[in-house]
């Protein structure tokens, strides 16, 4: 168990292992990937069992989309490491070829990932094996609101990975203060933008670099002309899982104002179909995490202007709350405040696409921005004038499956990039290098003092260099 004053002795002894080159060894960083991989493997049931136990999470969910990605893409980063880490050569003008530039991949150091508690197995490993990879130690702060998680990762994280380069400190806002005294050669932070905020002031005081993964209100635009019952089936699909509680879930949704009722129906059809006994009860809807959210969530619901057509039961004991979805919500609603990050989905009007384009563009970027469309132009021109972390057609938070891809946010939903290669980029110092060679002294002779006039024409002829004429 780390306690406060243990904190600094345990930065100071990663960073001694970083120092020490244990973890620049390419076979090294690959055990420590497969070792990962068997942590999620094999303690899966005691991860869905404390999962279960802190936020009513459905074993299928965490061993789907947590279990299921962390092993994958620890097993893929193993594999693809050796690629990964080979120095690069750009291809550059043929006087410059002799000076060897070079491209050497460094892992930064010692650094540290705050992760958050809706997805809490995917979101710490997730970027701890892209700082595997890159070689880097670490310190995993995972949240204090999902207790029974966070402890099972202080004792069961030593038994699979070296100690000695990666540890797990748990606590609250006091441990958290102290860590982020501390220097750093990175920090990554996935919540909310409000700890953002505090995140980053403490690591402008060293000037370390961040990556922050937030959230946002994620919009769904549905063109009019697509197939309503499909768009309702995934928008609702993606909705529910952790109860509404991810960064990406669909937050609102754009309808042309004529399609709004037949959404509707086609929402409760499919809700009937997913739940037909409701969520409440369901082992397949968690709950929601804390008191303190449930009070907002239901705070929220009691000040909105809309009207509730899918009125989802409620259970405060529990912390146990159904989708409720509520149409005609207007700009300024108490549901359009903040990011809902929970089961309840405003549906707003609109009489048009440009309608629906200003009504995304006139708030702050979303981490996703989700469009139902057949129609190519509609999606090109939402791609050219909206601006958003990724933006998604046709469903809804399945692009999280496509390791490939980078996700990120952008402005208020966060910066930086994770997936695969783009985490472990994350966590990589691109050191840029040249060997000049003696037998180029020749050539670099104009560039002594003191310069002959023909030497200065030489030094500034890319001055004079000839532009071509714009085409309007």
């Amino acid at each position: 168990m780390s306690t406060i004053a243990t904190i600094p002795k345990i930065r100071d002894a990663l960073r001694a292992t970083f120092r020490s080159g244990l973890t620049h060894s390419i076979p090294w960083r690959q055990h420590q990937l497969y070792q990962l991989a068997r942590m999620a493997q094999n303690e899966r049931e005691l991860i869905c069992d404390a999962l279960q136990k802190d936020l009513g999470k459905p074993k299928t969910e965490v061993l789907a989309n947590e279990l299921g990605s962390v092993i994958k893409r620890a097993l893929k980063s193993a594999e693809r490491l050796p690629e990964w880490v080979k120095a690069e050569h750009p291809e550059v003008i043929d006087r410059q070829k002799p000076w060897n530039p070079t491209i050497y991949k460094a892992p930064k150091g010692t650094v540290l990932i705050i992760s958050p508690w809706n997805f809490p197995m995917m979101l710490s490993f997730q970027p701890l094996t892209g700082a595997i990879a890159a070689g880097c130690t670490v310190v995993l702060k995972p949240s204090e609101l999902v207790p029974t998680f966070s402890q099972l990762l202080e004792e069961i994280v030593p038994k699979y990975l070296d100690p000695n380069a990666y540890r797990v400190v748990n606590g609250a806002i006091p441990e958290t203060t102290k860590l982020l005294e501390l220097q750093w050669d990175h920090i990554f932070y996935t919540g909310n933008g409000k700890v953002a905020r505090i995140v980053a002031s403490a690591a402008a005081k060293h000037l370390t670099p961040m990556t922050l993964e937030l959230g946002g209100k994620s919009p769904v635009i549905i063109d009019s002309a697509y197939d309503i019952d499909l768009a309702a089936k995934r928008i609702l699909w993606g909705k529910c899982h952790n109860a509404g509680q991810i960064c990406v879930a669909p937050d609102y949704v754009l309808v042309q104002r004529d399609k709004q009722d037949e959404l509707v129906r086609a929402f409760q059809k499919h809700y009937n179909a997913f739940f037909p006994k409701g969520a409440l009860d369901s082992p397949s809807f968690g709950s929601i995490v804390s008191d303190s959210h449930y009070k907002r969530l239901t705070s929220l619901l009691s000040r909105t202007k809309g009207e509730t057509v899918l009125k989802g039961r409620a259970d405060a004991a529990r912390k146990r709350l159904e989708l409720t979805i509520v149409k005609d919500v207007a700009g300024g609603d108490s549901l359009l405040e903040e990011e809902l990050f929970g089961p309840i989905l405003p549906i707003v009007p609109v009489d048009s696409l440009d309608q629906a384009v200003d009504f995304v563009n006139a708030r702050s970027h979303p981490l996703v921005l989700y469009a139902f469309s057949d129609n190519e132009s509609v999606k090109q021109r939402l791609v050219s004038q909206t601006h958003s972390g990724g933006i998604v057609f046709n469903d809804t938070f399945q692009q999280l499956a496509v390791s490939e891809l980078p996700f990120t946010g952008v402005g208020e939903s966060g910066y930086g990039y994770q997936f695969m290669k783009y985490t472990y980029d994350t966590f990589t110092q691109l050191r840029s290098s040249i060997d000049m060679p003696k037998e180029a002294e020749a050539n670099l002779a104009v560039r002594y003092l003191p310069h002959s006039e023909e030497a200065v024409k030489a030094l500034t002829a890319a001055v004079y260099t000839p532009i071509p004429p714009s085409r309007s």
